[in-house]
């Protein structure tokens, strides 16, 4: 069935969804215009129209990866003031995203892995260093008002916080399932949570 017309950015990031669900079933060499097109519902001549290439479909993935996990920070500083409270909101976020999207780790870390393209890896390490970053502000936040330990390393808790997540969904996607990534996490952040509250 033919996709209604729709504006760019919506059609962009459907051409990008659909190429992350074919990397994700069928590794990079599955991913071709044809097929993402077929999945979006337009013909591969429109999905030129947006994109390069394959190679430039690719590229659009790891943006989708970026604008959404910094989106998630964006609302979580807007919806509360507080630093344990907007970790814990960006938190759930975070988990939402893997669950609603649970090819993002495999993409990123299984597939580009195979990659040999510079550019693409130094735009993945500027992503994660910039989400990195944003966790980063908030703990210093939450250390200036004497909520969070202020000994423990700002950037030492932001990669923790990251780290809570990524194995658990890597672990769900290879076992096919098996490994419960969300008990997993729930479990896992009182433990992370009483570490880092000051007393």
């Amino acid at each position: 069935m033919r996709a209604a017309k729709t504006n760019t950015g919506v059609r962009q990031e459907q051409i990008a969804e659909a190429a992350m669900e074919m990397i994700a079933e069928g590794g990079l060499t599955a991913l071709c215009i044809a097929g993402v097109a077929e999945r979006v519902g337009i013909v591969p001549s429109a999905v030129y129209r947006h994109y390069k290439g394959k190679e430039a479909v690719l590229d659009a993935v790891l943006e989708l990866l970026r604008a959404r996990m910094l989106a998630n920070v964006a609302a979580v500083r807007t919806e509360m003031p507080d630093a344990l409270e907007r970790l814990r909101s960006l938190f759930s976020r975070h988990m939402d995203m893997l669950v609603e999207n649970p090819a993002f780790p495999h993409v990123v870390f299984a597939h580009f892995s195979q990659a040999d393209n510079a550019e693409r890896w130094s735009s993945l390490h500027e992503t994660m260093c910039a989400y990195l970053q944003e966790i980063v502000r908030i703990v210093e936040e939450g250390q200036a008002k004497g909520d969070i330990r202020p000994e423990i390393p700002p950037r030492t808790i932001a990669v923790m916080f990251v780290g809570l997540v990524l194995p658990g969904a890597m672990l769900h996607r290879l076992s096919g399932g098996a490994f419960d990534a969300v008990a997993h996490v729930n479990a896992a952040w009182p433990i992370f949570m009483r570490g880092l509250t000051a007393d």
